[in-house]
């Protein structure tokens, strides 16, 4: 099995409140069907399906599972070289390779039997030990893990662009059984950078919808009338704006609405008979209620009154095209180049789900189907594979919800020795979890070109005013007052208001004197701050914070947009 070989001391949970993180016991937590719910989950989502997510407990799956878009993402992946079947964790790009992890994924699959397994030789045979190949060989098991999750009235949704999509049905028609295909949703993206020179432009994306059973749970959804439509809705009483809509449709029946009723009856009318649209008593009711206009001569037909007031809208087609790609300057942007927008994924989730039910999203990234689940009143599990994913939506949620948000984060470091494993084991996910504990946004994936800056917090002091910045460098290993050093020169460069040093070691006292000499930052209204601060692991996970002015701080994106670093310099994270 792939996976992520960690010590038993890291599988923790933290349960957030509001901004209170209360540390729970320590020990491996109760798989989700055990009532485990609004959870984020660090490691690989095929690890954490296996050993956390019961059999039949989640309403919904929505997924987006990055392919080759030139784009970064928070993804599995192993050396390029074959060196090593694991797992690497880190942001890579999202170009897959048949490799040795690709090729122990596609055995353990085809070694199961099954549909899966022919679906996925015969891959090979068309394909070859491509990369397509790799994709779709580590995305089998998950699919299958996916299918054993949901309950018999579950659905699943697969995001995808057109690269993958038709490879994609196949493992899905395989997985789930052609039977439970319902919808291939093409949603119109309004921007796109395709190049047209040789091909028609390319605007939208794929959106795979199977149920689960026959008997998924689906609500229909609805988009707003045209103009046009709304032209129809000309006439207007006491009641409001109306439309007259016929009583009488085309073809026989025998039944009720087949019959006679005040004099008419519909087997006579039209070239090969007609029938009434609902029974005699219904439309007795609707003649009492004042809703049938009757015509003026003889032999005309009675049509009845239906008002805009009563017109739900224009049930939604498999063709999405009046939900909008994020802007740059939205409210809602993070800055990362793969969100989807709130709208899309609520549209998902309203249609799919009902209060209450659990939404899965095993390639959570940035968080927006988490986002759109805890809004919707749904329970919700999210899954990642980088801790920068992770740190990234708890801030989310916090900042939008704030106290009414409680969740578990299990997979984290809960104390200075499971912080020190993480160290030693992997310093790139140390950095990005030793920043979420700050709430810093980190700024570098390449080693050795971060320029002294692992992270950056934005704030302002007051509305309108000039966007600041605290510039953080984390140190896993050993440390010394010449990183003190460095960080001054750094605060310098960068014209940054504060620095703050993350170390796992307690700073020496000539680390000390060299912060000290930094002097102060004064705000606006003269309150001091240390403008370089040192800060051990250990005391922030105890609670203690940077000091620094509270107004406004942790600017969105959107906000310090024109004073902030490069937005190459973010390392995005992947799905939605």
């Amino acid at each position: 099995m792939l996976g992520i070989s960690r010590p038993s001391l890291w599988i923790r949970g933290v349960k957030v409140s509001g901004r209170r993180w209360v540390h729970e016991a320590s020990g491996a937590p109760a798989r989700y069907g055990d009532a485990m719910t609004n959870t984020l989950y660090y490691g690989d989502n095929l690890d954490i399906l296996r050993r956390y997510i019961a059999n039949e407990s989640v309403d919904l799956v929505y997924l987006d599972p990055p392919f080759n878009s030139n784009a970064t993402y928070n993804v599995l992946f192993a050396e390029q070289d074959g060196s090593r079947a694991a797992a690497q964790v880190e942001a890579f790009t999202d170009t897959w390779r048949w490799d040795q992890a690709a090729v122990a994924a596609y055995e353990e699959t085809v070694d199961g039997g099954g549909r899966v397994a022919d679906a996925l030789r015969a891959m090979r045979t068309l394909l070859g030990g491509s990369d397509m190949l790799a994709y779709l060989s580590m995305m089998a098991p998950r699919l299958v893990e996916l299918r054993r999750v949901l309950k018999p009235t579950g659905s699943l949704y697969l995001h995808c662009d057109p690269t993958a999509s038709h490879y994609l049905k196949l493992i899905l028609d395989a997985v789930f059984g052609v039977e439970r295909f319902v919808n291939e949703i093409a949603w119109k993206r309004s921007q796109t950078r395709s190049s047209i020179s040789r091909s028609f432009r390319r605007a939208h994306d794929t959106i795979l919808f199977y149920g689960r059973d026959k008997d998924y749970a689906f609500d229909v959804q609805y988009k707003a009338l045209s103009p046009a439509s709304l032209k129809l809705y000309k006439a207007e009483d006491e009641r409001g704006r109306y439309q007259a809509v016929p009583l009488l449709v085309s073809g026989r029946r025998n039944g009720e609405t087949g019959t006679v009723w005040r004099g008419i009856d519909p087997n006579t009318r039209g070239k090969a008979g007609m029938h009434w649209v609902t029974t005699p008593a219904k439309l007795a009711e609707y003649e009492k209620d004042g809703l049938i206009l009757w015509p003026d001569k003889e032999d005309g037909m009675p049509r009845l009154k239906y008002y805009l007031s009563q017109s739900p809208g224009v049930p939604l087609s498999d063709f999405w095209e009046d939900v909008d790609l994020i802007s740059s300057s939205a409210a809602e942007s993070l800055g990362y180049p793969t969100q989807k927008p709130l709208a899309l994924l609520e549209r998902i989730i309203t249609a799919s789900s009902r209060p209450s039910d659990v939404v899965l999203d095993p390639f959570c990234g940035c968080g927006t189907a988490i986002d759109a689940a805890q809004r919707l009143g749904r329970q919700w599990v999210g899954i990642d594979i980088t801790h920068l994913a992770i740190n990234l939506i708890k801030h989310r949620l916090m900042d939008s919800y704030g106290d009414t948000v409680t969740f578990a984060v299990v997979g984290e470091p809960t104390d200075a020795a499971s912080a020190a494993d993480l160290a030693a084991s992997d310093p790139y996910q140390f950095q990005w979890w030793a920043l979420g504990l700050v709430g810093a946004r980190p700024v570098e994936q390449k080693k050795g070109a971060d320029h002294g800056v692992d992270g950056r917090l934005y704030f302002h002091e007051q509305t309108g005013a000039e966007t600041k910045q605290v510039v953080f460098s984390v140190k896993a290993g050993g440390t010394g007052v010449n990183h003190v050093r460095d960080l001054r020169g750094v605060i310098e460069r960068e014209n940054a208001a504060l620095g703050v040093l993350i170390t796992m070691q307690d700073p020496t006292r000539p680390m000390r004197q060299e912060a000290a000499e930094a002097g102060s930052y004064a705000d606006a209204w003269g309150q001091r701050y240390p403008r370089l601060q040192l800060f051990t692991v250990g005391e922030l996970l105890t609670g203690k914070k940077v000091e620094m002015p509270m107004f406004a701080r942790n600017t969105t994106v959107a906000q310090a947009r024109d004073a902030r670093a490069p937005l190459s310099e973010q390392p995005p994270s992947g799905g939605a």
